[in-house]
Order: structure tokens, then C-alpha cells, then sequence
């Protein structure tokens, strides 16, 4: 998939006045109104669930709990998304989020993130996905390249071709075998959002660099999963979160001494 450079998008932000700017104060093309995004992701969360089995009800708690913790800080506007989460019994170490607050996680990061805090930098790389909307950047920018959004807005069903390639631009491109993932930059700038929505919400972000590390001593050092393989590498990931490490422990402190203290049990 081709993206647009950075000028070119600037370029077409001044034509059109379609540009806002992300949480990190990177200018986007966001061509989308929310309340389609919002319609769409809500509409595939649907599908999904009828086609993937999700896991038992003490694994639903457990990340729900984390996920409660870190929306309560967030602000109204942001905190009044209709924001849902379920787990879903797959080995595959992924976790995905769709516009509108709708969340997966599947049982197999479970097994890679050992710990709440550990999960809880997952749950904010995701919420951090929502929060940028990174998927209308998504077709907002393929709609200014080749797919169009009449693709998009005019499919009906999930499990036609272009339902399913909807599921791609939504970010479920890995589970229905389409090559449509997050960029990088969307990857590393939801992993920054997450690690400070994790401290805030008293989660320690220092957890999530033991998440990547365990995700490497998962992989044995090699390659990352297919599902992975046009993100930043696991060693990547992890020198952009100690490259934002002290701002967060530092909001971590704070979260801490005013009684955000979240206790998750694990299943």
C-alpha cells in the first residue's frame, strides 16, 4: 500500500481543509466524519464476533478492569465513546481496536503480557489507535490515492470483498488475511499515547518494555509474526518507549500519589 508523503498531505490539507492533528501534534487527512468511522467499526466489532469464539467470563473481567482504569482518565468527550473490549481464543499474540472504542484482545497476549501492567500497555497502544484515529487517517488517505470511499461506504456486507477489505482499513486486516496493518508511524505514535494513558492511570510503563521483551523471547529473536511484519521491530518499539520513559514514570508518580492504584486480578 502506498502512502502519501508528508508534503503531499499537506498539500491536500490546504485544498481541502480536511487536516487535523493527531494527539502528538502530527498534522493528518482525516476525510471522514466520525460518525461514519464510528458506524463502520461498529459494524465489523459485530461481525467479528460472530465469526471469531471469544474466551470465558474471568478473562472478560480481567481486561476489562485494566481497560476501565485507563478510560477514567480520559477526558469527557473522549471517556463517553462507546468503549468495548472483548478476549478471543487465539493463539496469535494481537490485539486490535476500530473506530468508535471497540476492542480485541486475543488469549494468546495473554499469555505474552504476564501482567496487568503488562496488558495495560496493550490496552493503551490500542485506545491510543482510537484516540488518533488512525483508521480514518487510514482510508482517508487511500481514498485520496485509489480505493475510494464509495468502496467503503457502500459496503453492506463483512464477508463480501469489499466488507472485507473494510476490515483491512478498519485495522482487522491480520485476522481476514488482508495486508492492510497500521503503518509504522501509527504504530509507534499509538505506543507513545499508550504508555502515558497507562501512567495515568497507575499502571507502571516501565511493564512495557518487559511486554516487548517478552514478545522477542517469544519469537526466539528472529523474525516477528507475518501479522507484525510491517511494524516497527520489537527492538524499535522498545527504544521509543525508553525514549519516553522518564515523562512517563514521571506521570506514573503523580497517578500513584493521588491513589490511582489498579488492582486487576489475573484470571
Amino acid at each position: 500500500m502506498r502512502w502519501l508523503r508528508p508534503l503531499a498531505v499537506t498539500a491536500l490539507c490546504a485544498s481541502i481543509a480536511a487536516c487535523s492533528t493527531s494527539p502528538t501534534g502530527r498534522s493528518q487527512l482525516l476525510l471522514l466524519s466520525d460518525d461514519q468511522l464510528n458506524q463502520m467499526g461498529q459494524q465489523a466489532f459485530a461481525e467479528y464476533q460472530q465469526n471469531i469464539p471469544t474466551a470465558g467470563q474471568a478473562s472478560h473481567r480481567y481486561v476489562q478492569c485494566i481497560t476501565n482504569a485507563i478510560v477514567d482518565v480520559l477526558p469527557n468527550e473522549q471517556r463517553d465513546l462507546d468503549w468495548q473490549i472483548r478476549v478471543f481464543e487465539s493463539e496469535q499474540p494481537n490485539a486490535f481496536a476500530l473506530p468508535g472504542g471497540y476492542m480485541g484482545v486475543n488469549t494468546g497476549m495473554l499469555d505474552i503480557a504476564t501482567s496487568q501492567d503488562q496488558l495495560a500497555s496493550v490496552v493503551g497502544h490500542e485506545i491510543g489507535h482510537v484516540l488518533a484515529r488512525h483508521a480514518n487517517e487510514r482510508a482517508s488517505t487511500q481514498s485520496a490515492t485509489s480505493l475510494g470511499l464509495s468502496v467503503i461506504s457502500s459496503t453492506s456486507g463483512m464477508q463480501t470483498p469489499a466488507g472485507q477489505q473494510l476490515m483491512g482499513v478498519l485495522g482487522l486486516g491480520a485476522e481476514y488475511g488482508i495486508a492492510l496493518p497500521f503503518s509504522r508511524r501509527h504504530e509507534s505514535e499509538a505506543d507513545v499515547i499508550g504508555l502515558q494513558l497507562m501512567a495515568q492511570a497507575g499502571f507502571d510503563p516501565r511493564e512495557s518494555v518487559t511486554l516487548w521483551e517478552n514478545m522477542q523471547a517469544a519469537t526466539g529473536g528472529g523474525a516477528p509474526p507475518a501479522w507484525m511484519s510491517t511494524h516497527p521491530s520489537q527492538g524499535q518499539r522498545i527504544q521509543g518507549l525508553q525514549a519516553n520513559m522518564e515523562q512517563a514514570l514521571a506521570t506514573y508518580e503523580q497517578a500513584r500519589n493521588s491513589g490511582r492504584t489498579p488492582n486487576c486480578p489475573r484470571p
